[in-house]
């Protein structure tokens, strides 16, 4: 069963390291607002067949526990997919993947959390290879892969607001509550900055349907049966690997191409996204 889970679990990653590429493209003709708005709409219909069928309403006296994860969501996925205007999707993978550094973090100044020496190691490890990645030469972070880098701490947050949600609330009314309200906060900001993008829909329009259709409804239902089966561990590890899928396919899709400075920052950021989540503990003491 764990196999399964692991196997359900890289399914996600790899439809979550396509939707980079689905982003980029989109990104290059409608808005940031306008590209969430739609796709986590679309995500919504999708899933409302099934909050139906568990005899579920949306709210039920319950609106904060659905609108804060929303506004995180909203946040995170606009930064996202702002900055993919500006980056690669590899450049954008792996910067979104540094969430799986920052939740400790969070957890630690916000919770009290002890942080542990692998997390130190983990964040230098990632803030090395960040600098590989995606400072120029000038010393500046590169305009997209700073709205990245300020995504992913959002992600992070995220992370963290549906852990503890994830017991409260039924997960499709979590799911669903959450896409609904960013897919409207979304649609509010089109009104008012984005109205002269409608016009790209014409050719962003297939990015939008697959992201809303497999990113957003497929990737979050494959994640929570996936984690059924598996531990943490293995899922935060197997879940980092989209970031190695958003490098994979924007080579073979968009012909984007890494160099060795480049490439030694993508190595550093993967290490830390495994040192800060596997329990090295188990490892020792593990049979082999």
């Amino acid at each position: 069963m764990r196999l399964k889970g692991n196997l359900i679990l890289l399914s996600a990653a790899i439809i979550w390291g396509t939707a980079f590429v689905a982003q980029r493209i989109g990104a290059q003709h409608v808005g940031p607002f306008l590209f969430n708005g739609l796709r986590f709409l679309l995500a919504v219909l999708i899933l409302w067949p099934l909050l139906r069928k568990q005899n579920l309403t949306l709210w039920q006296n319950d609106f904060k526990n659905l609108f804060l994860p929303g506004l995180f969501l909203f946040i995170a996925s606009v930064f996202q997919q702002a900055g993919l205007k500006y980056t690669s999707a590899g450049n954008a993978g792996f910067v979104t993947g540094l969430y799986v550094v920052f939740v400790p973090l969070i957890l630690a100044i916000f919770l009290k959390h002890k942080i542990k020496i692998k997390i130190w190691i983990a964040v230098l490890l990632a803030s090395i290879g960040l600098y590989f990645l995606s400072i120029t030469e000038n010393f500046r972070l590169a305009p997209g892969d700073g709205f990245e880098l300020i995504g992913a701490i959002f992600w992070a947050g995220h992370v963290v607001i549906i852990a503890r949600l994830v017991s409260k609330v039924e997960v499709v009314r979590l799911a669903v509550g959450q896409f609904l309200v960013c897919g409207l906060l979304n649609l509010i900001f089109v009104v008012g900055f984005e109205m002269d993008t409608f016009t790209g829909l014409s050719i962003a329009w297939p990015a939008i349907v697959y992201t809303g259709i497999f990113s957003i409804a497929v990737g979050f239902t494959l994640q929570v049966y996936g984690q059924k089966f598996s531990p943490p561990s293995d899922a935060a590890i197997i879940l980092s690997l989209e970031a190695v899928f958003a490098v994979l396919f924007g080579f073979l899709i968009l012909d984007e191409m890494m160099d060795m400075r480049k490439m030694a920052g993508v190595l550093l950021m993967f290490l830390a996204m495994i040192v800060a989540q596997v329990d090295w503990g188990n490892f020792r003491h593990r049979n082999i």
